[in-house]
């Protein structure tokens, strides 16, 4: 090949390249149009219920309140709060088309296996996430709640301010949205080759310290808080480890079959 073929080849390869990469790009930002479009449409749709999803959301603080009712101490709190409440439910309720865009990103990339393998933990993921929250909701707010009120000095009436009360919410959400994907990071680890049922087995003294110390950074500064996350977060990752175990053989099996036809 003379020089001058050559550089026509290196530049005709440069540019596929470069198509590529752009298509890429286009592709990229049209995902992440659907995903902010999702949100904004459902936000848009909830701003008018904002007030009774903050009444809906508050209940199990309000059931255990002395007054019965939460103070406003900044001006613009009650109008701005529950707006951000709306925000945050659209964010959450939009998950599934957000998991599914960053799916159909990937999913080109990937063989046949691969996606027959993902496409099940795409969905436990969205399914766990939303179990996350309603774990937060309906065990972790009450047992909460009723602790911190119940520990106030027999001098103190607990009245808790309603922008103070979104932090914690949104912040106890998250974190046990998140803490219910671990059977999911489990199970990729072990399925992209990065460790083995074994391997996770044998580290169960470290992932129940690492528990807590997430726990620790996920939470707000108290005890109950990082403990009701981190037992669960250990018992999902004793999930996960089941789950990389009946995986890990679905893998195995074709590999098995063909060594045997040979």
């Amino acid at each position: 090949m003379t020089d001058k073929a050559k550089a026509a080849a290196d530049t005709l390869v440069e540019d596929l390249a470069e198509g590529t990469l752009i298509s890429h790009l286009i592709e990229l930002r049209d995902r992440l149009l659907k995903m902010f479009g999702a949100i904004i449409v459902l936000f848009i749709v909830l701003v008018p219920f904002r007030g009774e999803i903050f009444t809906m959301v508050s209940e199990p603080l309000i059931d255990v309140l002395p007054e019965g009712q939460m103070i406003a101490t900044d001006v613009a709190s009650t109008f701005l709060t529950p707006v951000k409440m709306a925000f945050f439910t659209a964010l959450f309720l939009a998950m599934p088309v957000v998991l599914y865009q960053l799916w159909a990103f990937i999913a080109p990339g990937l063989y046949k296996k691969e996606k027959n393998f993902a496409f099940p933990l795409l969905a436990s993921s969205i399914v766990l996430f939303y179990l996350g929250i309603a774990f937060a909701y309906y065990i972790i707010f009450p047992l909460v709640f009723k602790f911190f009120v119940a520990e106030a000095p027999a001098n103190v009436i607990a009245q808790t301010d309603i922008a103070k009360f979104l932090d914690f919410i949104i912040t106890i959400v998250f974190a046990f949205g998140l803490a219910f994907e671990v059977p999911i990071a489990t199970v990729l680890v072990v399925w992209t080759g990065l460790t083995t049922p074994a391997k996770l087995t044998s580290a169960r003294p470290y992932v129940f310290l690492g528990a807590f110390v997430i726990g620790m950074f996920l939470t707000p500064p108290d005890f109950i808080s990082q403990t009701l996350l981190a037992v669960p977060m250990y018992v999902l990752f004793e999930l996960g480890i089941v789950m990389s175990k009946v995986f890990n053989i679905r893998k195995e099996e074709p590999e098995e079959e063909a060594a045997a036809s040979e």
